[in-house]
């Protein structure tokens, strides 16, 4: 036999091997074992009066609680009335639930359970919204403060982001409240005041907490959401956050000599500025099939198409189609790595004028696996030789630990976002920030999840033109946590 006979024998019969291997492996593909999860016993549904609750909503639209960039901006007698009306809206929630008022604005309920044994819960929702961009009010299709309801939805500034969960969040524990219900452990509602502008409030309620000695069994604030368009099924999936995202701006300055722009000197601080910030992102960080959002891939990958179940059972193979796949997308890619986004620069105050010196402002969103640490020390590297100046512009947050997706409560929390559908269910990334960030130093878990079903485009309206809440999300909001409350703290 030939020596080229024998090679063609021995590459055919690899390929046999690896076709065969491939196909073992995708046949017996199943999720995780740390996804598989055993059936829990919920607690009867709790009937949520929808209408009432939409009513609601558009009222807590109304209130122009709007967290500007600069705080002294704010107009905090909109935070005051906002918590009149919420005293009024809910007595038997207020009557059940203790009130405190930390950091100004944020509000801190304590249901008190029967049960000092049991490990106590937190809930999340903040009611803070950001400004509407000037200029752009003519383009909602209705005014974003007036709390409209109209086409099976209510309309406004927050209606989403969060004053839909906060609304549904109080439906819930009226409904438990008036119907006589008492917790056996102890239910906290955190609602911070100033989410938006990075979390002050949320702060002083966690070291509030901590400083009492509590040790909660776990914190669900907003995050991910079902998504009716997940590109990965092409059906709706149920995304319940495990971890969020660190988050960090770097300001980077070039010292500059100022001077007449007609007689410049050989290179300008904006010059020095520019080659810092392109010497910055051009070291980016690594795109990596791990973390969080590799496990939502494995736990879907049975649900998956045949294409994404061959590459997920033969990871070893086809590790960098699964990369080249999900970053396919910039939301796709945000979730495999520490994103770097130049966001704000400075220079001159005036176009002859050369600058003294030169400022911009990158941020980070930085991914499980990495610290702002490292951010820093990649940044140093890469502008070593430059002259620029690196700093932190405010506080520098790392990723949060990954929470468990096997804890009773994520298992009641998945149950309840299945549904009647049964939904997939997978544990994800956040890919932004949250207030539940405050919160890691005395809760066993922290999740991320907003129960409503919405298409990843319907998401943009989050801090966009036309954000509203559909009245049916809004019902399965208040349902979602009437029926949490009942189950977990029973």
């Amino acid at each position: 036999m030939s020596l080229t006979r024998r090679i063609v024998l021995a590459v055919l019969a690899a390929t046999v091997v690896l076709v065969a291997v491939i196909a073992y492996r995708t046949a017996t593909c199943t999720p995780p074992a740390k996804t598989v999860l055993a059936p829990v016993d919920l607690a009867p549904a709790v009937r949520i009066d929808v209408a009432r609750a939409a009513q609601h909503l558009a009222e807590s639209v109304r209130f122009r609680t709007v967290s500007h960039q600069d705080a002294n901006g704010n107009d905090w007698a909109e935070w005051d009335r906002l918590h009149a009306w919420l005293a009024a809206t809910y007595p038997a929630a207020h009557a059940a639930m203790t009130r405190e008022v930390v950091a100004g604005h944020t509000l801190v309920y304590t249901w008190r359970g029967v049960d000092s044994s049991l490990s106590p819960i937190v809930l999340m929702a903040h009611h803070d919204v950001v400004p509407v961009t000037p200029g752009t009010e003519q383009d909602w299709s209705h005014p974003p403060y007036d709390g409209v309801i109209a086409d099976g939805a209510v309309w406004g500034r927050g209606s989403i982001d969060d004053k839909g969960s906060l609304i549904g969040l109080f439906e819930g524990i009226e409904s438990l409240a008036a119907s006589g219900f008492v917790p056996r452990r102890t239910v906290y509602v955190v609602s911070g005041h100033d989410e938006e502008a990075g979390g002050n409030g949320a702060h002083e309620a966690a070291q509030l907490l901590t400083a009492r000695g509590v040790h909660a069994e776990f914190v669900l604030d907003e995050g991910l959401a079902v998504i009716s368009d997940f590109p990965l099924l092409g059906r709706p999936v149920a995304l319940i956050g495990v971890a969020e995202k660190g988050y960090a701006t770097l300001k980077i300055t070039a010292p500059a000599t100022g001077g007449h722009s007609s007689a410049p000197p050989p290179e300008t601080g904006v010059e020095v500025l520019a080659r810092a910030v392109l010497a910055i992102t051009g070291r980016a960080f690594p795109l990596e099939f791990k973390g969080p959002a590799a496990d939502m891939v494995r736990a879907l990958a049975p649900d998956a198409p045949l294409l994404v179940r061959v590459a997920v059972a033969n990871e070893w193979l086809f590790h960098p189609l699964l990369v080249r796949q999900i970053a396919s997308t910039a939301v796709g890619a945000a979730t495999l790595h520490t994103t770097i986004a130049p966001t704000m620069l400075r220079g001159s105050p005036k176009e002859n004028v050369l600058p003294q010196d030169a400022t911009a402002w990158i941020n980070y969103r930085i991914a499980p696996g990495t610290t702002a640490d490292d951010v820093m020390l990649r940044a140093a590297e890469a502008t070593n030789g430059l002259g620029v100046k690196l700093a932190w512009e405010g506080p520098a947050y790392d990723p949060s630990p990954v929470s468990s997706s096997t804890s009773t409560a994520y298992r009641v929390m998945a149950e309840l976002a299945a549904g009647d559908e049964q939904t997939p269910v997978a544990p994800g990334l956040v890919t932004a920030t949250t207030d539940s960030r405050h919160m890691a130093g005395f809760a066993r878990d922290i999740y991320r999840f907003q129960p409503i079903v919405a298409s990843i485009g319907e998401l943009q309206m989050i801090h966009g033109t036309d954000e509203h809440m559909t009245t049916d999300n809004l019902r399965r909001t208040a349902e979602f946590y009437a029926r949490l409350v009942a189950t977990v703290a029973r």
